[in-house]
Formats: C-alpha cells, sequence, structure tokens
C-alpha cells in the first residue's frame, strides 16, 4: 500500500507563475531540431487550450531551441528551463551559457547537477553549488538533482549518497521560491526499471528532513520524483508521501504520454 501523500503547504509563487502544486517537467535531453522542438510545443499548447491541468508543467528543451520554444510557449501557462548553465555570467567559456542568457532566452528553470552531468562531465557538488548560486542570481529557479548509482544502493548508501550530494550541492540561505530538488536514482534512468513505492517515500522523507536544516520553508520546496517515469506508473509514483511531482525523461518527448503523466498528477 502507498504512504499517504503529505498535503503541501503551498509552493511560494515564482516570477514563472507556477505554484499550483505539483510540478511535471520535461528534460528533452539532447533531442530535437527545431521543427521537432515547435511541434512538440505547438501540441501541448492546443492541449493546454482544451484541457484543465491542475498542476505546473515545464519543459526544458536544448539550448539551440530555448528561443523559439519559449516564444512558442508565451502565454500558455507552461514553462521553460535550460538543461544546465555555467557558474559565470559572462567570459571566455567557450560552447558555454550562462543563468543570465538562459533568463533572457525566456528560462524560469534550470536543470543543475543532473546525473548525466555528472557522470559524462564529471561535475562535482562544488561546482554544482557553484552553478545553483549563479541560477538564483540570475532569478532562475534551480531544480537539482541528486541521487545513487545501482551499486550504491546495493550497498545500503542510497541515503548517505543523497545527503552528501544535498550538503555538498545545496547553497545556503535558498528558499523554496528558489529551488526545486529532484530525486533521480541513476539506475532507473532510461531502464525501465523504479524504485518501490516505499523505497521512493523513504529517499523523499529523508531529503525533506535534511532540507529542514538548510531551507527555512522546507515544507514548500517541491520535490520531484525522476525515473522512467511514464504514463502506466506516474498515479502511483505522483501518489507517494513528499513526492511533489516529476522530472521526466523520454516520456516528455511524446506530447500524449506527457500529457497523460501531467494529468495523472490530480
Amino acid at each position: 500500500m502507498l504512504s499517504e501523500r503529505r498535503e503541501p503547504s503551498g509552493p511560494a509563487k515564482t516570477e514563472s507563475g507556477l505554484g499550483l502544486g505539483k510540478l511535471i517537467a520535461g528534460n528533452w535531453k539532447m533531442n530535437g531540431l527545431k521543427s521537432d522542438g515547435l511541434a512538440l510545443a505547438s501540441d501541448l499548447v492546443q492541449r493546454m487550450q482544451r484541457d484543465r491541468l491542475g498542476c505546473d508543467l515545464l519543459v526544458c528543451p536544448p539550448a539551440t531551441l530555448l528561443l523559439a520554444v519559449a516564444e512558442a510557449l508565451a502565454g500558455s501557462g507552461i514553462a521553460v528551463g535550460g538543461q544546465d548553465c555555467h557558474a559565470e555570467r559572462f567570459g571566455a567559456h567557450t560552447g558555454d551559457i550562462s543563468a543570465p542568457m538562459l533568463k533572457d532566452a525566456g528560462c524560469s528553470h534550470v536543470i543543475l547537477g543532473h546525473s548525466e552531468r555528472r557522470a559524462d562531465h564529471h561535475e562535482g557538488d562544488a561546482l554544482i553549488r557553484a552553478k545553483a548560486t549563479a541560477a538564483r542570481a540570475a532569478g532562475l529557479i534551480a531544480i537539482l538533482c541528486v541521487g545513487e548509482t545501482a551499486q550504491q544502493r546495493d550497498a545500503g548508501r542510497a541515503l548517505e549518497v543523497v545527503s552528501s550530494q544535498l550538503a555538498g550541492s545545496l547553497p545556503d540561505a535558498m528558499s523554496a521560491a528558489q529551488l526545486v530538488i529532484a530525486y533521480e536514482p541513476v539506475w532507473a534512468i532510461g531502464t525501465g526499471r523504479t524504485p518501490t513505492a516505499a523505497e521512493i517515500a523513504a529517499v523523499h522523507g529523508h531529503i525533506r528532513a535534511q532540507l529542514q536544516r538548510r531551507v527555512a520553508d522546507a515544507a514548500s520546496v517541491r520535490l520531484l520524483y525522476g525515473g522512467s517515469v511514464k504514463p502506466e506508473n506516474a498515479r502511483e509514483l505522483l501518489h507517494v508521501a513528499d513526492v511533489d511531482g516529476a522530472l521526466v525523461g523520454g516520456a516528455s518527448l511524446k506530447p500524449a504520454d506527457f500529457w497523460a503523466i501531467a494529468r495523472a498528477a490530480a
């Protein structure tokens, strides 16, 4: 049986206008040309016009699509976020994008510390903390990702790893209006495997307890679950205790699937 979900005290309203309850965020990763991104955005806008959701929607396209997608979604109620940012505001950093640049392109959020960035680009907690500080300074909401590998979970170190990542990656004096935490067990991303409801509830409850020590309004910080979220399991996952939404990967590239996940949040 699933744990009863904690009723949030109400996420703070942000500049993006979000704050209606659960947050369903789509991470498009390195997928899509301009035609693909605009088609996805147009489909979501049409669905928003036909339907009423009881949650917030966010899409995070690759950098090349940010401006076009932000313009296509303007006024729709769907927010746009980046997938990463540099820790500096500007400078000689070829190939990088700063938090102010994301803000200028129409973003309200930015994903930081995703497991693929930690693994593929060897990003450590100190760098992620610096990026989160830069995001806050630019007026962006940081979606800070934490999560353990299969080896770490099998060794019984899941909570230890998550605690360490939070301690090292989370800047001081953050508020619920500036922060979202995404728990993404690395072993579940794109594999079709998912933790049990009890395992998710245990980690999310642990994260909430850790935030109580660092964030004044910790009860209002939205905690997302990310890891093979799909229409078939969304309703179960989204009603686990302390789960305030989802960070969706592959399914966010399919409008019907992404919408089904969002509807399951009600």
